[in-house]
């Protein structure tokens, strides 16, 4: 596959296939140089976008008008570990916060599987990890501040908590995040099991694992009948990380000889079923012990695209056969496997795809340079017949008439929308096909903070 070339000043996501050009890329230093510079570009008309890392697989940070990068905005700024709070920019890699956490022994309680991702780009879109008494990543979300288009800082806190519920997973439709105060944890291990398992018995088991385990998941190539199952629990048991040497041959095997059959699985369509499963057998089990932000992250450097649906966790094992049923019928050329997560029920985040239910996240992937679309609407209809959405920084097909009648707090959120950003300043493309228009501020429902119009039915 030739890499793909992109004009001079193009921005390009980590995946490589959503690109933009936008008229200014601005690296502010400071609250208050985000500030001056979002409020000219919104007396000028423009709009305003921010990029981390890139890790979306969408076009939500897609522009043609003002891009910030918070990379200089970043860092541990305070920390009170008696009340287990710390702030922080919203720039700051999750892997790097990672490090400056342990060196106060301090931890995040849940962290995704990989680590690459900004702090405001991880939470802003509702990321996760696994376990079914926590919830998605923003739910450690105690305060933030946020730069709205008039250049104005507020802070957002339970003293207006409609504002707060919104702006945790807002998809950067409210304003440009700039810092958090974060719950954390005093710093703990895991003893991480990694083993095959008859993906049948899995699924026949699967609140037995889910609910005996702190942190549970599992991974299943389509055309195999084994899945890879991960527990991860907390432990006393003294720190045993695996050997550097066979470290190394685990990730070397998860990248490189990955990448090697995501290769020949693209040259060679009908060879991924056998590929599959011959990856499937090089699974080897694993047991060590090790820091908490060690174990959840792994290394990823195999490119790809990814569509992931949040669905009720009762429907998880039907979904996941149906899903199977579709790849068999259909045989798409599907080499990556679906990844299956847990989550707790969450009404901190009025956009959070875990809202108000017990959540199983199913992730599925293609290949780079391979065709997505038949696969990923495959598994969207199957998801959305058992009352799935979407995770906000996949891939998905669907709009906002289709989103709204999924979430129970959608008018709420959209209220806050309306009071926050009524020019619409920091709505792009994708936000008006996912989110839609801004609302009229002097039609909303109700004012932001009144806890009143917009409530989902089940609270009125």
């Amino acid at each position: 596959m030739k890499r793909k070339t992109v004009p001079a000043g193009t921005w390009t996501n980590w995946a490589g296939d959503e690109s933009c050009t936008p008229r200014q890329v601005l690296q502010p230093g400071s609250v208050d140089e985000v500030a001056a510079v979002t409020a000219r570009a919104a007396a000028e008309g423009r709009t305003v976008r921010v990029v981390g890392a890139g890790h979306s697989f969408n076009d939500q940070v897609c522009t043609d008008g003002l891009l910030l990068n918070l990379d200089r905005i970043s860092g541990l700024r305070h920390v009170d570990a008696g009340a287990g709070l710390v702030t922080v920019g919203a720039g700051t890699r999750l892997a790097d916060l990672n490090l400056q956490l342990a060196r106060h022994g301090l931890a995040l309680p849940n962290l995704g599987d990989i680590d690459r991702q900004s702090l405001a780009g991880a939470l802003s879109t509702g990321t996760h990890g696994t376990g079914r008494k926590l919830g998605n990543l923003a739910t450690q979300i105690e305060a933030l501040d946020l730069v709205l288009a008039d250049g104005t800082v507020l802070t957002c806190a339970e003293d207006d908590p409609e504002v707060l519920r919104a702006a945790r997973v807002s998809l950067g439709a409210l304003g440009v995040i700039t810092g958090y105060t974060l719950r954390v944890v005093p710093a703990f291990a895991l003893r991480a099991e990694t083993g095959t398992m008859p993906l049948d018995r899995t699924l026949d088991r699967l609140d037995e694992l889910v609910d005996g385990n702190d942190h549970f998941e599992f991974f299943l190539f389509p055309h195999a009948e084994a899945a890879l199952v991960k527990r991860n629990n907390r432990t006393d048991e003294p720190v045993r990380p695996p050997r550097e040497t066979a470290r190394r041959i685990t990730e070397f095997a998860e990248n490189g000889v990955f990448e090697a059959a995501c290769r020949a699985g693209r040259r060679f369509p009908s060879r991924i079923p056998a590929l599959n499963r011959a990856v499937t057998r090089l699974m080897t089990p694993s047991r060590y012990v090790d820091q908490s932000h060690r174990v959840f992250a792994s290394r990823r450097s195999v490119r790809f695209t990814e569509m992931e649906w949040a669905v009720p966790r009762a429907a998880c094992a039907e979904v996941v056969r149906e899903i199977r049923r579709a790849i068999d019928r259909d045989r798409p050329a599907v080499g990556f496997p679906i990844e299956v997560r847990f989550v707790a029920p969450d009404e901190l985040s009025h956009l959070s795809p875990a809202y108000g239910r017990e959540t199983a996240y199913l992730a599925v992937h293609m290949y780079r340079g391979m065709p997505w679309e038949p696969y990923f609407r495959a598994v969207q209809d199957i998801a959305l017949a058992f009352g799935g959405r979407p995770h906000w920084g996949k891939r998905h097909l669907m709009e906002a008439e289709g989103l709204a009648a999924r979430y129970p707090a959608w008018d709420r959120f959209q209220t806050v929308r309306a009071r926050l950003d009524p020019r619409g300043t920091f709505t792009n493309a994708h936000l008006r096909r996912v989110l839609g228009p801004v609302a009229d501020p002097d039609t909303a429902s109700s004012p932001a903070g009144t806890g009143t119009g917009g409530r989902a039915p089940e609270e009125r």
